[in-house]
């Protein structure tokens, strides 16, 4: 007889990573289930412990769970990253930060102690392998599609994951669920951070940085002609693209479009001062292709629910880009994610550092 391939899938409650571990034995896996704390008292010391967790009401849907506290590598990867990345001015994404360096690390490390050979997770995203390289493709329903924040994936990473509902849409998951008789099939969606309260992110950074209000309170707000037109509560609660509640009047509608950490400033401006065509991307992880030595046409967004655009990237030193897109983009935002495509494929991201002025 032959042995089943043993996969642990990640477990978080949800209806999609349910249906997964699911699909993956009526595929024929060995499953075991892992559910990654984060916000628990940190741990330094990872342990697998076992969890009784029912996933399905049917016997033939019902896997061992382990929990694996990553509870102190969180504070150090992710929430640490989330207060330096808006003390610098930027905004980041803990999400996507959260998918490489806690969830596929704790999968990894879980794979490892149970001997498994393969990883899973509930994201809407396929692979493939192909002309001598793993690929990375969007998944089949494009309102659901999580590609967007699985850029940081690596070769390695890839090579051993498995996106059961690549191929699926929302609503099929939902009905797979009920047929599998997941407890989490009805279950709502949070779009919210799991470590920022009611998504008040502003709220957060004042109880999590002590002092923090105190020390950024009172600076300028500057113009598009550098005059100063009022004071603000802090740059860290401002982000760009941001119109209400600036406390400052003008004639037309006025848009944060830089902040200043070293001078506590915000500058402001009219909407057409938010748009670019042009940005310096750094940090960047290649999956569909090598490192490019010349420029490369390909599609790209600057967030999660951007419009892809079409796109020129061209090299710079020290793994940085220039990306000039065909169109203007709107409210780039330094910290977030650029991710390029070509048709379905994933070929690469990294992390916008800014936009660049073109010559008029």
């Amino acid at each position: 007889m032959t042995q089943k391939k043993k996969i642990v899938v990640g477990i978080s409650g949800g209806v999609d990573s349910a249906v997964s571990a699911c699909l993956l034995l009526r595929q024929g896996f060995s499953v075991t289930g892992l559910n990654i704390r984060v916000l628990d008292t940190p741990d330094e010391r990872p342990a697998l412990q076992t969890s009784q967790l029912v996933i399905s009401d049917h016997e033939d849907f019902q896997i061992p769970v382990f929990t694996l506290n990553l509870s102190g590598k969180f504070r150090d990867d992710v929430i640490h990253y989330f207060h330096e990345d808006y003390l610098a001015g930027k905004t980041p994404n803990p999400c996507m930060v959260c998918n490489k360096k806690i969830k596929w690390f704790g999968l990894f490390e879980g794979a490892k102690q149970l001997g498994a050979e393969y990883v899973a997770t509930g994201h809407f995203a396929s692979t493939t392998f192909k002309d001598g390289r793993y690929r990375l493709f969007k998944g089949a329903d494009l309102q659901k599609d999580q590609s967007y924040f699985l850029w940081m994936l690596t070769q390695k990473d890839l090579s051993k994951t498995i996106f059961p509902l690549g191929r699926y849409t929302k609503p099929e998951v939902r009905s797979l669920a009920r047929e599998f008789g997941v407890r989490a099939a009805e279950k709502k969606e949070s779009q919210e951070i799991c470590f920022v309260p009611h998504d008040d992110y502003c709220g957060y950074l004042v109880n999590a940085i002590p002092g923090l209000e105190k020390r950024v309170s009172g600076g300028e707000i500057v113009d598009e002609h550098g005059r100063v037109i009022g004071r603000h509560r802090g740059y860290p609660f401002y982000t760009i693209g941001q119109r209400r509640g600036l406390g400052v009047s003008a004639r037309e509608p006025l848009y944060v479009n830089a902040l200043d950490p070293e001078h506590n400033r915000i500058h402001v401006g009219s909407k057409a001062t938010l748009e670019s065509r042009k940005i310096l991307v750094s940090g960047m992880n290649w999956i569909g292709v090598e490192k490019p030595e010349s420029p490369m046409k390909a599609t790209g967004k600057i967030r999660y629910r951007d419009r892809e655009t079409p796109c020129i990237i061209e090299p710079l030193p020290e793994n940085s880009f220039t990306v000039t897109f065909d169109s203007v983009k709107n409210a780039v935002a330094a910290g977030q994610a650029a991710v390029f495509y070509r048709d379905d494929e994933v070929i690469g991201g990294g992390f916008i550092s800014g936009t660049i002025k073109e010559k008029q």
